[in-house]
């Protein structure tokens, strides 16, 4: 018996999805990797803290590494600058959230281990943005599709 001819290529999930001011290309996702990994490269402008609420997965881990500029990751209250050629790994539960306070825009590669989160959750939460026409988000509807996907919102800090 002849093992079929596997096709191989580079960046299978090769997809630009733009959410607000940041772009994320997704290199890898599950569908490509048997459920194993997903890989996007994020870019994040300069000077631009993020709306977005700090969050935790249970399913899966995030490993971010740097690729230029300077990305502030705040992981369970501890800011972490994740640089060129540095490697951070979010594990399951920590609340997290990032922001580039640098004047150089930032690039990350994130790996997410298992691949429980895809393009689909970003297309999603840039509907929701786009719904606002130009507005800030609606929380609700922003909780609602973070849930959907794994993530569990962090409460509001006092």
């Amino acid at each position: 018996m002849t093992t079929p001819a596997l096709a191989f290529h580079v960046n299978p999930g090769a997809e630009t999805i733009g959410l607000g001011p940041l772009t994320i290309r997704f290199l890898v996702t599950g569908e490509h990797s048997s459920g194993s990994i997903a890989a996007f490269e994020l870019v994040v402008p300069a000077n631009r803290r993020l709306a977005a609420p700090a969050h935790s997965h249970d399913h899966y881990e995030e490993t971010i590494y740097g690729i230029s500029g300077v990305l502030r990751w705040t992981v369970d209250g501890q800011p972490v600058d994740v640089g060129p050629g540095e490697a951070l790994c979010i594990p399951r539960g920590a609340v997290h959230r990032f922001d580039n306070e640098g004047s150089e825009d930032a690039k990350v590669l994130c790996v997410v281990t298992p691949a429980a989160i895809g393009p689909q959750y970003f297309r999603d939460v840039a509907e929701v943005a786009r719904a606002s026409a130009g507005g800030p988000p609606d929380p609700a509807k922003m909780i609602e599709v973070m849930r959907r996907h794994g993530l569990t919102p962090a409460p509001p800090r006092a």
